[in-house]
């Protein structure tokens, strides 16, 4: 799930709806990977879906709706907000989420459920900072030692 340097790669795949076609998701992908470039992520990558067959243009092994970002566990909350915010307004039907083995999908209507699901997948993945501030404490050497 996370890098040697602390980073983990969440892996977004965006669905339209029935009535959207892939040129108007490839825009949406583009538009969300800007938004997201705003937050405090290392890095926002389109995610490449497949290999290239022969003889194919080099775009073909962008899957269109992917997104992959590599962040630090404390942007994942502020990730999953915009997310969550994000879809409300656009014609995408669902965006699923992955973090190692755990899935989630955001769907663009807000509901108590969806923000119960949100909250859970959040707690198993954020390391919460007074933990962290324990674990720093721990590691400083004692004054006058």
């Amino acid at each position: 799930m996370g890098g040697d340097d602390g980073t983990s790669r969440l892996n977004i795949v965006l669905e339209g709806r029935p009535d959207s076609d892939q040129e108007e998701l490839d825009a949406l992908t583009l538009l969300l990977r800007e938004r997201l470039l705003e937050l405090d992520v290392d890095r926002v990558e389109l995610a490449s879906g497949r290999t290239v067959p022969e003889g194919a243009k080099p775009g073909a092994a962008i899957a269109v709706g992917a997104l992959a970002v590599t962040l630090a566990p404390l942007a994942l909350r502020g990730v999953l907000s915009l997310l969550e915010t994000w879809l409300q307004n656009r014609p995408v039907r669902r965006a699923s989420i992955t973090l190692g083995d755990a899935q989630l999908d955001v769907e663009a209507v807000s509901s108590a459920e969806q923000r119960r699901l949100i909250d859970a997948f959040l707690a198993a993945h954020e390391r919460p900072p007074s933990v962290a501030a324990g674990l720093d404490a721990q590691d400083a050497p004692a004054e006058g030692a």
